[in-house]
């Protein structure tokens, strides 16, 4: 019996081909740290994230949102120390408030260290709370992926958050139509494009940085205008806190 990861359940196909990749990062000794039901961290993150730090649209960037995941406390560490300002989402969308900025100078005049900054548990100590309103225009967008393919398609670990947070963004104006969305993962990671199943509501990948090369998707697919809300589930109504009052302060 394949083992299920706690999302499980709701997409068989993208089920599948999570569990694949899981299996993989384990067997071949790439991962670190818990692999299931997570996005995985993985040996030479490091590399990848300098892979991506090395397009030129990172370089311009002035604000960067990323995911607050292990695998991608470099590119936040990066960010802190390029002088950019960094938007994080509360891990689970679990508080009663959904973001933090996490400003380098502040955590500068605070005595905060970017190291400890980077990661969840530092910025959720030392970021400043706000809403998905007051996050400003985003110059840069990293999403964590269990799977992805070269042509641009991601799936995440199952639970939609990262779908969700875009949407919101996407409906209020905060990621344009031309806001590059990237992602940092193990090669082994990468998987042909018919096991990638992407919907209406999902944003397709421009950069996929990986430990051995920087993919330049090319993917002119049109990216979702809003938020799905069909295709929220009832068990993130009930989990994060906020959802229902910002449904209906964006659908009136």
């Amino acid at each position: 019996m394949m083992k299920q990861g706690k999302w499980s359940g709701r997409d068989t196909n993208k089920d599948t081909v999570r569990s694949e990749v899981w299996d993989m990062l384990e067997s071949g000794g790439h991962s670190m740290g818990p692999t299931w039901s997570h996005i995985p961290n993985f040996i030479g993150a490091d590399q990848a994230a300098w892979h991506l730090a090395q397009t030129e649209e990172w370089k311009r960037a002035k604000t960067v949102k990323c995911n607050p995941d292990p695998p991608q406390i470099p590119l936040r560490l990066r960010a802190l120390y390029e002088g950019k300002t960094l938007y994080a989402p509360v891990p689970y969308l679990t508080k009663d408030f959904p973001y933090l900025r996490i400003d380098p100078k502040a955590l500068i005049k605070k005595g905060v260290s970017f190291e400890l900054a980077a990661t969840s548990e530092g910025y959720m100590m030392h970021g400043e709370r706000i809403g998905f309103e007051e996050v400003e225009l985003l110059d840069f967008c990293i999403v964590g992926s269990v799977a992805v393919s070269r042509e641009g398609g991601r799936t995440g670990k199952g639970a939609g958050f990262a779908d969700l947070e875009t949407g919101i963004f996407r409906e209020l104006g905060t990621i344009g139509p031309t806001t590059p969305m990237a992602t940092t993962i193990h090669s082994s990671q990468l998987v042909l494009e018919s096991k990638v199943f992407m919907m209406s509501h999902d944003s397709p990948l421009d950069f996929i940085a990986t430990e051995k090369e920087l993919i330049v998707t090319g993917n002119t697919a049109p990216r979702p205008k809003g938020v799905a809300w069909e295709f929220v589930q009832e068990d993130q109504f009930e989990t994060i806190p906020f959802l229902r009052d910002l449904r209906e302060r964006m659908t009136q």
